[in-house]
């Protein structure tokens, strides 16, 4: 009787043992109206039903920067992140008080910065906001980033140059539904489902060229920034607009196993055909885009997987 208990405990025990070498994933994505996480949500359905146990889930979050201290304190394994934001990461600068042991995956696609505006509102430029009520992006985004570096290129101090509320991309919109400010930033995907949102319910808005402050940008961040069009059909609007534009990157700690690393950009890759199905900017999946990713380092499983291993 007490070896057939001590086989039944045993047997229990590596049943339990079995069920605990589960993998589970947090990704963390941005506001729920934004591409990273409907793209994030896409791509955590299949790491759960694509790689054998690993289950991922998805999690709404300010984006960027904040991405990236979750993923560094151990609360997030998979981040969402703007090139710039990543850049200052592993260089220990802006909001960053040390380099953060971040890795990426890959490189995803491009952010467009996309600043919204009221066409009675006056703006042109970046440099007509001045004095205007402005939501500059969530508190610790990517956008809050590019947002006031945009304002400080056009001359305008971000911190007393405006009215600046800190909003995220939903907040942002509904703000400018009600008109309770005059503009805002966001630097995201196209199509963005807030923006679509805003300008087909709010026809008298206007998205804003930002180029003017390319020069200004690359001779102070280096080349993390590139003029990008936005289509016009892109969001009903009469004709497509010219912005900075900015590249996204998925990132992971440095402490991911070499094999974990390796099997989430293969399926990102072998996958890609039911992200598109997902959110339209998955089609810029590109194996040799998707390497370059500097100032970052590649995690070395995402190198084997390009390199062919």
């Amino acid at each position: 009787m007490k070896r057939l208990t001590a086989m039944l405990l045993a047997a229990v025990l590596t049943l339990v043992g079995c069920g605990q070498q589960g993998t589970r994933l947090s990704i963390a994505t941005g506001g729920t109206t934004g591409v990273y996480y409907v793209y994030g949500g896409g791509l955590a359905k299949l790491i759960s039903g694509g790689l054998d146990n690993v289950e991922a889930t998805a999690s709404a979050t300010s984006a960027s920067v904040d991405n990236i201290k979750l993923v560094t304190s151990g609360r997030a394994d998979v981040a969402f992140s703007l090139a710039d934001s990543a850049a200052d990461a592993v260089q220990g600068k802006e909001s960053f008080t040390s380099p953060q042991p971040v890795r990426a995956l890959a490189r995803i696609y491009d952010n467009y910065t996309q600043l919204a505006v009221t066409k009675n509102s006056g703006v042109k430029k970046v440099a007509d906001l001045k004095g205007k009520r402005v939501s500059v992006g969530a508190p610790n985004s990517g956008t809050l980033v590019i947002a006031q570096r945009m304002l400080t290129a056009a001359g305008i101090d971000p911190s007393s140059g405006i009215k600046a509320q800190q909003l995220g991309i939903n907040e942002s919109v509904q703000a400018l539904k009600d008109g309770t400010i005059d503009a805002f930033f966001w630097s995201g995907g196209v199509p963005t489902a807030g923006i679509t949102d805003l300008t087909s319910t709010k026809k008298d808005v206007a998205l804003v060229d930002t180029t003017d402050l390319l020069p200004a940008l690359t001779q102070r961040y280096g080349q993390a920034y590139r003029e990008i069009t936005i289509s016009g059909s892109a969001y009903g609007l009469p004709a497509d607009v010219k912005t900075v534009g900015v590249a996204n990157f998925l990132l992971v700690s440095d402490k991911m196993s070499d094999d974990l690393a390796h099997d989430l950009t293969k399926l990102l890759f072998d996958k890609k055909a039911d992200l598109e199905r997902v959110h339209p900017e998955a089609k810029n999946l590109d194996k040799q885009l998707a390497q370059q990713v500097t100032p970052v380092q590649l995690h070395p499983g995402a190198q084997r997987y390009f390199s062919g291993g």
